[in-house]
């Protein structure tokens, strides 16, 4: 046994065991447009909602059969490999859980391994075609960069056939062309079809309609707006009405889930009596008093009782509840996007855009691993430990770290207690970034691997927060 000391300037629940090669690279995926054999007798297809045209839920025909892929064990590497198979150059993300909706039929594959360089995905390993202990609540989507592989025959790509739906809802000033203020928050009710943005019909319009798109474009809440305004301008111009019938409970997160008719292209009266739907949304008091907007008279707000935590960006991160003057965490029992609009607009945003489950941003305000953890095969930031010559992993605790962009150190025998024939190999370090829940590793080396100009260039890191050994 030797003594180990770890200086680190930023690391999550990291092993370090995982830092060995086949980890510290991303592979570089073949963008080869042309059809490769291995993927003879398949077809592949985006489904679901809402979804923009290169995201969606994978859907896969094989022997004239549509099935779906479980999201066990689905990596980036494997996202990778399914958009090239759908024309795309690469995956900028994945989704799991069936974000874009459950899908139907077979489970065709469960358990998918990819390395991300692979022609075909029947060249990744999995359980097998058809073999899956799945619910299609486990259907894996992609999120594909929307940039098509030149040359790429779409002959194998299907799109799916599916009615109409709203994908992308804005505001449209009615009035004044010059400069406005940014966000838009009042204006006519557009929304994006497969032919162009329409205006939705106000026949029937409620408080809950305009609470849901409110909530869509970001903003806690819903005004009053002077309709009769806007009717008589309404007279003066000319629309393209797409959508009518619209009736919302107010909870939905998405105008898609409301009740709503679209016109048919034959149609030739639309909205006949009525008038563009106009919404009136309420900013954030958080986002008027940074953009200098007049700020409304409101009653003085005790400390707050929902909080955020471990999130990388504002308006993401572990939900905290105050109780007793003690702050604790949510269970994700029943957890769905419904309830967490609840959330995001208590804390003055909009409608929620994912519910995460599994904590997925991290685990409650306590560390797992201290200084005096001897043996428990984990420390914190600064410390060292003693560990057996068989455990080959180690757990560094960072909970008190904030994301930024850091170096992590490891050295062996720091103090040369131990005799050895050369000491230059004991040191590694890494450039490693951190977002509060996951970290990127990069550019590790050991010793004087680098000259000193690399060296210099590496210490200078761009965006480090920090080079001082705790």
């Amino acid at each position: 046994m030797g003594p180990v000391s770890v200086w680190q300037w930023s690391l999550w629940g990291l092993l370090l065991c995982l830092l060995c090669s086949s980890c510290l690279g991303s592979p570089t995926p073949s963008t080869a447009p042309e059809k490769r054999a291995g993927s003879q007798g398949l077809r592949f297809r985006l489904a679901g909602f809402p979804r923009k045209p290169s995201e969606g839920r994978v859907e896969i025909q094989r022997a004239g059969e549509w099935g779906t892929i479980c999201d066990d064990d689905f990596t980036l590497q494997a996202a990778h490999v399914l958009c090239r198979e759908l024309g795309f150059t690469e995956a900028t993300g994945w989704t799991h859980s069936a974000k874009y909706g459950p899908g139907t039929g077979r489970i065709w594959l469960d358990n998918l391994s990819c390395s991300g360089t692979e022609r075909s995905v029947t060249e990744c390993a999995s359980r097998g075609w058809g073999n899956s202990d799945c619910t299609h609540d486990e259907d894996a989507g992609v999120i594909c960069k929307d940039e098509r592989l030149p040359g790429f025959s779409d002959s194998n790509v299907i799109e799916v056939e599916h009615h109409l739906q709203v994908e992308e809802v804005r505001l449209r000033p009615a009035v004044g062309r010059g400069r406005r203020p940014l966000p838009v928050t009042e204006g006519l009710v557009e929304v994006r079809l497969p032919d162009g943005w329409s205006q939705v019909c106000d026949k029937g319009w409620s408080a809950h309609n305009s609470h849901v798109i409110c909530g869509m474009l970001g903003f806690p809440s819903e005004k009053r707006v002077n309709v009769g305004f806007y009717r008589l301008l309404a007279q003066r111009q000319q629309h393209s009405f797409g959508l009518h019938g619209v009736a919302c409970v107010g909870t939905e997160a998405h105008l898609s889930l409301c009740s709503l008719e679209f016109y048919r292209a034959n149609d030739t009266t639309r909205c006949p009596g009525g008038a563009p739907a106009v919404v009136s949304c309420v900013p954030s008091p958080l986002y008027a008093a940074s953009s200098g907007q007049k700020k409304q008279q409101s009653k003085p707000q005790g400390e707050a009782r929902v909080r955020l935590k471990g999130g990388a960006h504002p308006g993401e991160g572990r939900v905290e509840v105050l109780k007793a003057g003690t702050w604790g965490t949510v269970c994700d029992r029943k957890w769905d996007l419904q309830a967490a609009s609840v959330v995001c607009r208590e804390l003055g945003f909009g409608s929620a855009r994912e519910a995460l489950s599994g904590a997925r941003m991290g685990q409650d305000v306590s560390k797992r691993y201290e200084c005096a953890n001897f043996g428990e095969q984990g420390i914190t930031v600064g410390c060292w430990d003693l560990y057996r010559h068989d455990i080959d992993c180690q757990w560094i605790d960072i909970t008190d770290v904030k994301p930024g962009n850091y170096i992590l150190q490891v050295v062996i025998n720091p103090n040369f207690e131990v005799a050895e024939s050369d000491f230059t190999n004991n040191a590694m370090k890494c450039n490693c970034k951190y977002d509060g829940h996951r970290i990127w590793v990069h550019n590790c080396h050991i010793g004087d691997a680098f000259s000193e100009e690399a060296n210099r260039r590496f210490e200078r890191y761009p965006g480090q927060t920090s080079n001082q050994i705790i």
